[in-house]
């Protein structure tokens, strides 16, 4: 479904909360019940079918799911997303379909109960997003939670039950939050692969890998929270981030401290210092242009989340999985990507006036989102390539793991221009968002690349 399902209690709608396209978007859940008995082709080849089947079956019905679509773009979007969705779940997770199943669930059901309670009985705006209710949030989480929890068991018979049930009830919440952003981005792509991969990391989590490392936990949580809350009380003090911005990067802090101590909060600490040089160099130049960040640099909670939250997810996923040097690689290209990409922008728009759109390389005014420089671009791949020797350094990653880290940090770069070009410059993100998918990206390629 599109990201306006549930609407802000001030704007009345005249359409049944259970439309025909919702109808649908609901039932094409009973198909998922057939990944018990198929294979990982197969599946693809249902979502195939669905596609076909809303494209051409349904028009010939008299049923027309994109009728309430408000432009010819998103209505293509809402028919196109949801079986393209259950494909890419399909390829990626291939050998796991017990996650595609879960990610469907979560796609049909909580999404489906999301719009269609946060729509008919919405009456509370959400504080972020007045555009969503709390009503359609609790939907999303009280419906979507146990449908992916009995379709993960009707997939995969032997998956223990009450890690499961733990880990559908973390992807709901996760999911909910997805569905709820103020993005304009069709959220049958987004909630499903998001989801996914959520459930994919924390499906890895074994009582055995965190209790071992338990005995010194205690400590580095100590440690963690000491280091990290003068840290960003300085920051905060030094004006390099807001009142807000050091409350969360205290909390991502901490996470990332938890992965493996001092060492993986220095490779934080060298992306926060490279990404305040570059703001702070020629700034006075970036203001006259008009192009320099807000606060004299100081960066939010947006900005803070935006480029830590997947490093930190990865940072605790190290502890409590078998798959410590996997994740570790995934921390350290989320923050290569992270740096690369802010010093990128930074030493982009102070060098020159112009740059070149991704896409098609015509010149654009320095700042636009979507624009590369050369000496943007050379700086963004010099600071990951830091940001890695740091991290080898310290031992966080060695050998071809070395080369996977660089390699993915460049793509998560790279697609961070494009999503900024095609999606940022049409107001479809915000910059946050495409920050936070370009180190997601980032992160998920070399853990791809670890676990194969």
């Amino acid at each position: 479904m599109t990201p306006s399902l549930h609407h802000p209690i001030s704007q009345p709608t005249n359409r049944s909360a259970w439309s025909p396209r919702r109808v649908l978007h609901v039932s094409l859940i009973i198909p998922a019940f057939l990944l018990f008995s198929i294979t990982w082709y197969e599946t693809a080849g249902l979502a195939a079918i669905i596609l076909l089947f809303e494209v051409f079956v349904l028009p010939e019905g008299g049923i027309r799911l994109d009728a309430s679509a408000p432009d010819p773009s998103s209505r293509w979007q809402s028919i196109v997303f949801y079986p393209s969705a259950i494909l890419l779940l399909a390829l990626i997770f291939r050998h796991h379909l017990g996650v595609v199943a879960a990610a469907w669930a979560l796609l049909a059901i909580g999404d489906g109960a999301a719009g269609a309670v946060g729509e008919g009985l919405g009456h509370h705006a959400l504080p972020f997003n007045p555009q969503k209710t709390w009503e359609g949030f609790a939907a999303f989480i009280v419906f979507g939670c146990p449908a992916a929890f009995l379709l993960m068991l009707w997939v995969v018979p032997s998956e223990p039950r009450l890690k499961a049930l733990a880990v559908c009830a973390a992807a709901a919440v996760a999911g909910a939050l997805t569905e709820s952003l103020p993005i304009r981005l069709d959220d049958d792509i987004t909630i499903p692969l998001l989801c996914g991969g959520f459930i994919f990391c924390a499906s890895l989590m074994t009582r055995a890998s965190l209790g071992g490392n338990l005995p010194y936990l205690g400590v580095r949580m100590v440690l963690a929270a000491g280091i990290n809350a003068a840290f960003a009380l300085s920051a905060w003090k030094l004006r390099q981030i807001t009142l807000s911005g050091a409350v969360a990067g205290f909390l991502l802090g901490v996470a990332v401290y938890m992965g493996f101590g001092y060492k993986s909060f220095l490779v934080l600490f060298g992306f926060f210092v490279m990404g305040s040089i570059a703001t702070r160099l020629g700034y006075s130049r970036k203001l006259q242009r008009g192009i320099a960040e807000k606060r004299r640099g100081a960066r939010s909670w947006r900005e803070a989340v935006a480029n830590i939250l997947a490093a930190a997810f990865f940072a605790v996923l190290a502890i409590a999985t078998p798959f410590q040097e996997a994740f570790l690689l995934a921390l350290v290209a989320a923050l290569a990507e992270a740096a690369g990409d802010t010093v990128a922008s930074e030493i982009g728009k102070w060098a020159s006036p112009e740059a070149y759109r991704v896409t098609t390389l015509k010149r654009v005014p320095a700042g636009e989102d979507g624009g590369i420089s050369l000496a943007g671009t050379a700086a963004g791949f010099g600071a990951s390539g830091l940001l890695v020797a740091l991290a080898y350094g310290l031992g966080l990653c060695r050998g071809w793991g070395i080369l996977a880290v660089l390699l993915a940090s460049f793509a998560g770069n790279v697609a961070d221009s494009f999503l900024g070009a095609v999606l940022e410059r049409r107001g479809l993100v915000m910059n946050a968002a495409v920050n936070f998918l370009g180190t997601s990206l980032a992160g998920s390629l070399a853990l791809a690349w670890a676990l194969h």
